[in-house]
């Protein structure tokens, strides 16, 4: 009889491919933000970054369990490893607006109230109202805690769909 008892548990994927991604989309970040381009159409690349995070996970905890990989499973292991990416950017997001670029805030709100100008479609004081609003959230803590609500969101959800797709459930008979 083939021994099906499970070689690897999902929190220990998890994490090791939660802080690999973290690691990653560090990076990528920095890169980013260092070059100017943190509003550009690239600061998508993390979030392709923890999307293919979660399919090397689910595929290396196929690897060692005989192939196989419960929806449950999938979603967990995608989940764990959203919120590890989340607090990893979460202190980067912190240590960088606090320690490495203290302006970045400030760029971040003229860019918002230029786009808000430009667009025409607001009074002064409906802009001034809406700034007002927007640096609220652009504090340090209120941003490092978006930066881990969006990740541990976006993972989730793409955990739903990916675990989906590269599930494969151990036969109940077996």
């Amino acid at each position: 009889m083939e021994n099906t008892a499970t070689r690897v548990s999902t929190s220990a994927v998890a994490i090791r491919y939660g802080i690999l991604t973290g690691l990653v989309s560090v990076i990528i970040s920095f890169v980013l933000n260092m070059t100017g381009l943190e509003q550009s159409p690239a600061k998508w690349l993390t979030t392709v970054v923890l999307i293919v995070g979660i399919v090397l996970a689910h595929n290396f905890f196929k690897q060692q369990n005989g192939g196989f990989l419960a929806y449950g499973q999938g979603l967990g292991i995608g989940a764990i490893l959203s919120s590890i990416v989340g607090v990893i950017g979460a202190i980067f997001t912190y240590v960088y607006i606090n320690f490495i670029d203290t302006g970045f805030t400030a760029r971040l709100l003229e860019k918002a109230r230029t786009d808000m100008e430009t667009q025409g479609k607001m009074t002064d004081a409906q802009i001034d109202q809406a700034m007002a609003w927007t640096a609220k959230f652009m504090t340090g803590s209120m941003l490092v805690a978006i930066v881990v609500l969006a990740t541990v969101l976006t993972g989730f959800l793409a955990s739903l769909v990916i675990s989906a797709v590269t599930k494969n459930p151990r036969p109940e008979f077996e």
